[in-house]
C-alpha cells in the first residue's frame, strides 16, 4: 500500500516554509482571487512562482484553492487567473465551481483538478461523476464515517484519489456551507471572511421582554451551542489508510507557522512510522498538544464527534519565543525573537526532523556581540549558544499557560 500523502497549509511564504521544511508532501494556498481564506496573508501573483519554485526544489508539490463560488462580475477574470496559475507551475487546483472547473480544464489544462470539500462529496456516485468530468481527486464531505469512506473507494475508479481532513478545525455547518456569518456580520463565510458566529455564547430573548436575556443551556454544561471541537487523527492513521483514503489534510491556512511546523512535523513521523510497521513514537503524538488548540476529537470517522459546550477557547500552553535562522557546528545559533525572554528559563527546541529537547537559555548577544540577559524587539537578531548544530527553521518555545480564563 502506497504511503499517505500529508497535506499542510501555507497561508503565506514563512508558512510554506515551515510546511515544506517539516515533512509535507504537498501543500495548499491561495492567490489573492477566488480562495476560501481572505484573512491568510495568501500569495500575490509576484509571490506564487517563488513560492512554487521553493516547494518544488525541496520536491513538494503545491496545490491553488480556487473553491469560492464566482459571481457573474467576476467570472470575466477567471481563465486569465488559470492561465496564471499554470504559467506558475502549480500542481494542482482544488474547485468548487462547476463553470470554474471547466474553464480550468481549458485555461490550466497542465494542472490536475481537485474537488473542495466545499462541494459536498458524500457518495460515490457524486465522487464518480467528478472523475468522469475529469477530476483527478476529490476532497471528501468532513461529515462522513470511515465505513462510508470504505464504499466510496470501493464502488469508484482506482485512478480517482480519496483526500480527506485529517487535523484541524471543524466546521458547525455541513462542509463548511454556512450563511450564520452573512446574516449576523455580513462577512461572507463561503468567499473566505468568516466571523466564525458558531463559536459566539448565546442567549434567548422574549419578544415582549426585550432586554431580558435568558441562558440557553444545551445541558448543565454551558451555553456554547454550536461551538465544534477540533479534529486530531494522529493516533487513527491506519484507519484512514485502509478506507482507502491517499491524502490526508491538514486544516489552517489562516492559523500560525509555529502550527503548520508542530502539526506537520507530528504528522510526518506517524505517517513514516506506519509505513515502516512502527508503533507512534509518544513524543510525536505529544506535540499535537504542543499548538493552539480546541478539545480534540476524532470528527465523524467513528460516529458522531459531539460539542463541546462549554466554552469556545483554545487552549495554549506553549509560546514561540525565536525562530533559529542559522547554527553553526558549534551550537551557535543566530535567531529571531518572537517572544521575549530571559537568560536562565527553561525552553525546548523542535526543528525539521528535529526530536524535541530541552534547553537553559544563556549564553546571548546581539549581532555586536554584547550580553543579553533579554532580548526584546520582535524580529530582533541574536546569537544563543545550543549544545549542537540545529536546522535552520528550528523553534524555541517556552511552557506558559495562554488559554483564556
Amino acid at each position: 500500500m502506497a504511503k499517505i500523502e500529508l497535506l499542510s497549509p501555507a497561508g503565506d511564504m514563512e508558512r510554506l516554509k515551515m510546511s515544506v521544511l517539516y515533512g509535507a508532501d504537498a501543500v495548499y494556498l491561495a492567490g489573492t482571487s477566488f480562495g476560501m481564506r481572505s484573512f491568510a496573508g495568501n500569495f500575490t501573483p509576484e509571490e506564487l512562482p517563488k513560492a512554487v519554485e521553493f516547494a518544488h526544489s525541496h520536491g513538494v508539490k503545491v496545490h491553488v484553492t480556487v473553491n469560492t463560488m464566482p459571481r457573474n462580475s467576476e467570472a470575466a477574470r477567471l481563465s486569465a487567473y488559470l492561465e496564471q496559475l499554470q504559467d506558475a507551475k502549480v500542481d494542482a487546483l482544488i474547485l468548487a465551481d462547476l463553470g470554474a472547473f471547466m474553464l480550468a480544464g481549458k485555461y490550466a489544462p497542465k494542472c490536475a483538478r481537485h474537488i473542495s470539500t466545499q462541494q459536498s462529496v458524500a457518495n460515490y456516485e457524486c465522487a464518480r461523476a467528478w472523475h468522469d468530468l475529469g477530476a483527478e481527486r476529490v476532497v471528501l464531505a468532513r461529515e462522513l464515517s470511515l465505513e462510508e469512506i470504505a464504499e466510496i473507494r470501493q464502488k469508484t475508479p482506482k485512478e480517482l484519489q480519496i483526500e480527506a481532513f485529517g487535523h484541524g478545525a471543524m466546521c458547525v455547518s455541513y462542509s463548511g456551507r454556512c450563511l450564520l456569518s452573512n446574516y449576523m456580520t455580513g462577512r461572507d463565510s463561503n468567499r473566505g471572511a468568516c466571523a466564525q458566529p458558531c463559536r459566539y455564547q448565546y442567549a434567548l430573548m422574549e419578544e415582549k421582554r426585550p432586554g431580558e436575556y435568558f441562558p440557553v443551556f444545551e445541558d448543565e454544561r454551558g451555553t456554547y451551542i454550536l461551538n465544534s471541537k477540533d479534529m486530531c487523527t494522529i493516533d487513527h492513521l491506519k484507519d484512514l489508510q485502509n478506507a482507502g483514503i491517499d491524502c490526508i489534510k491538514i486544516e489552517g491556512r489562516a492559523k500560525s507557522a509555529y502550527y503548520a511546523a508542530i502539526i506537520t512535523g507530528a504528522y510526518r513521523h506517524a505517517i513514516d512510522d506506519m509505513a515502516a510497521g512502527r508503533e507512534l513514537d509518544p513524543v510525536w503524538r505529544d506535540e499535537v498538544d504542543h499548538v493552539s488548540h480546541r478539545i480534540y476529537s476524532t470528527g465523524f470517522y467513528y460516529g458522531y464527534p459531539g460539542q463541546y459546550t462549554e466554552n469556545s477557547r483554545y487552549i495554549r500552553q506553549w509560546q514561540v519565543c525565536a525562530i533559529v535562522e542559522s547554527c553553526d557546528e558549534t551550537g551557535k545559533a543566530l535567531c529571531s525573537l518572537r517572544n521575549k525572554f530571559s537568560e536562565g528559563e527553561a525552553l525546548e527546541v523542535v526543528g525539521p526532523d528535529l526530536r524535541p529537547f530541552a534547553v537553559t537559555a544563556g549564553n546571548m548577544t546581539d549581532v555586536e556581540g554584547n550580553s543579553l540577559q533579554e532580548p526584546r524587539t520582535p524580529q530582533m537578531p541574536f546569537y544563543m549558544q545550543l549544545p549542537c548544530q540545529v536546522p535552520a527553521y528550528s523553534i524555541l518555545r517556552r511552557s506558559v499557560d495562554l488559554s483564556a480564563k
